[in-house]
């Protein structure tokens, strides 16, 4: 087998076979195949798509190119929640003890967050002492255990994946829905969980800014994790407006402990709900919908799922005080109001905008070396659809720097826009991609 050959039949609209697709990662991996013919491959791709086995195969190589993790000896269905990322997207930190405290055993590898969007990883740093280099039996342990752990991806985890990565972000072909699909699931493929539910962010403050291109995503990530064996299930979910109020490390932190404990926002709580109903029903442990939301409700209100998020912050080293005390978080030193400056009702914040002003704050990274100032970022005290004054409190700045705190509440002032009349309230669950075939746990 040449791939000079695969690169011929690519380029001309021919479909690769899983051997020739197994031989072409190999090879990469290996160094037999060289940047150039790989560079010139993804670019075939880019122009002539990949068909539905194709994506399959290739998802199933890089997932297989390093450490599988097997979970198989571990009682119960393991799940894994995965979000394409947004601005105060916490999500995870929400859903993943209500899982726990219902049943179901949650497998979570999570990154660490890059640029305006958060990672779950950094808003739990936020817990002294709390870490996610925990060894693979420690993981495997903890679930068995608690219910839920959490932990950074390894190096040895879809190596190929990060090898073609790198390789597309210099040759222009990151934005292709297939190759978007394979390297994302391939990660989750390679982490062992028996069901999957994809959190597809869409809109302003997310990577797929078009509903079409959202459902593009979620349809082919469902196919690949169903025809893998794996139940796969994806939820298109709003990213126009930050969801919940709260945009920052420890801020969002204390945010989601809130909701664990029956407060908190309405649209975060939404959210939450949706994708934990198709989690209970997905796995079989719940018949309906109905049926989740009631199980989901009475967890929460026993106190039961706050218990698991304590569990599962001590067994990672963390302080699990913290859990129920949220105000030992890092606080700001700087908490500064940003004043409307005109009477109306808000008709847009620009997500991506938001989550830009925390960056300037410190609450993000530039780059993967950048410290975080787990202090800082923005609450939100009013959102889209709702009427203010001029003079009135649109959100808050929490930073510890005056010089960034007066740049961040001029950007964040600027997020805002304004109609007369109220706008449409946004549509916050857009579609759920149901598993096309049976897939038997």
């Amino acid at each position: 087998m040449l791939m000079y050959e695969l690169l011929s039949k690519k380029k001309t609209g021919g479909i690769l076979t899983r051997d020739e697709i197994d031989f072409m990662i190999a090879g990469y991996l290996d160094g037999t195949i060289p940047d150039y013919q790989m560079s010139a491959m993804l670019m075939a791709i880019y122009f002539q798509g990949m068909s539905a086995d194709e994506t399959l195969y290739l998802t199933q190589a890089m997932a297989s190119s390093g450490q599988m993790l097997d979970l198989s000896d571990i009682g119960g269905v393991k799940v894994d929640k995965h979000s394409s990322g947004g601005v105060g997207d916490k999500t995870s930190l929400v859903l993943a003890p209500i899982m726990a405290a219902c049943g179901l055993k949650i497998a979570k590898m999570s990154g660490r967050g890059l640029g305006h969007t958060g990672g779950t990883i950094d808003k739990l740093g936020s817990i002294p002492g709390f870490r996610t280099d925990i060894s693979i039996t420690e993981f495997k342990q903890n679930i068995e255990r608690i219910g839920m752990a959490l932990m950074g991806q390894t190096a040895e985890l879809a190596p190929a994946d990060k090898l073609l990565y790198a390789l597309r972000d210099v040759t222009a072909t990151v934005d292709h829905i297939a190759l978007i699909a394979s390297s994302i699931m391939s990660k989750k493929l390679a982490a062992g969980a028996d069901v999957l539910v994809l959190d597809v962010k869409c809109g302003s403050g997310a990577f797929m800014q078009q509903e079409a291109d959202a459902y593009a995503l979620a349809t082919e990530m469902v196919q690949i994790g169903n025809g893998a064996g794996k139940k796969t299930i994806a939820l298109v979910t709003d990213m126009d407006q930050p969801l919940g109020m709260a945009v920052g490390n420890a801020l969002e932190l204390k945010e989601a402990l809130h909701m664990l404990g029956g407060k908190g926002p309405a649209d975060l709580w939404t959210v939450c709900l949706a994708i934990m109903e198709q989690m209970l029903v997905g796995s079989g442990q719940c018949a309906t919908e109905s049926a989740a939301k009631s199980q989901i409700e009475k967890v929460v209100a026993n106190g039961l799922a706050l218990q698991k998020m304590a569990e599962f912050v001590a067994a990672q080293g963390g302080d699990a005080d913290y859990v129920y005390h949220p105000e030992k978080l890092p606080a700001a030193a700087i908490i500064s109001p940003v004043l409307s400056q005109e009477s109306a009702y808000i008709s847009r914040i620009a997500c991506d905008e938001v989550g830009r002003t925390s960056l300037i704050l410190g609450g993000g990274r530039h780059t993967k070396d950048d410290v975080i100032d787990a202090a800082v970022g923005v609450v939100l005290a009013k959102k889209v659809g709702e009427r203010v004054a001029r003079g009135e409190v649109l959100a808050y700045v929490h930073g510890n720097d005056e010089a960034k705190a007066n740049e961040a509440r001029e950007r964040l002032l600027s997020a805002y826009s304004f109609s007369d009349e109220p706008p449409q309230p946004p549509v916050l669950i857009k579609k759920v991609f149901s598993a096309p075939r049976d897939v038997v746990l």
